[in-house]
């Protein structure tokens, strides 16, 4: 797979829109990222940061924010099961889609204020 459109039309029927409606939070929420798969999971960055991460599997959808974007929100992700950088969305629970645009919110903001030079809209740091 090269796209993150491959790598959503090759998944299971069940979770096509659950992928597609985070896809579309990510870019509604952080339009002038990157998109690439890394980790052979859709990925985003920002000011050539990593900012998040998706995937589908058997039982779950994994995000990942990176470690400060879950202990941002720590409190509310302790109803899920998770890491110091990742957390599994059950497939038979409703998706907190507003969650997942929040920390995308806040990764982009974190993103910005870390990387970004002032005036430029340039990463200030070297691309990973």
């Amino acid at each position: 797979m090269n796209s993150i459109s491959e790598y959503i039309d090759s998944s299971p029927t069940e979770v096509k829109q659950i992928l597609l409606n985070i896809y579309e939070i990510v870019k509604t929420m952080a339009s002038d990222s990157e998109e690439g798969l890394n980790y052979g999971m859709p990925s985003f960055k920002t000011f050539g940061r990593p900012l998040v991460y998706f995937g589908a599997f058997k039982t779950h959808i994994g995000f990942y924010a990176t470690p400060s974007g879950h202990e941002q929100f720590s409190k509310e992700l302790s109803v899920y099961k998770h890491g110091k950088g990742s957390v599994q969305f059950l497939l038979t629970e409703p998706i907190p889609y507003e969650l997942i645009a929040q920390m995308v919110e806040f990764r982009v903001m974190e993103n910005q204020v870390k990387y970004q030079k002032p005036g430029s809209g340039k990463s200030s740091k070297a691309s990973d």
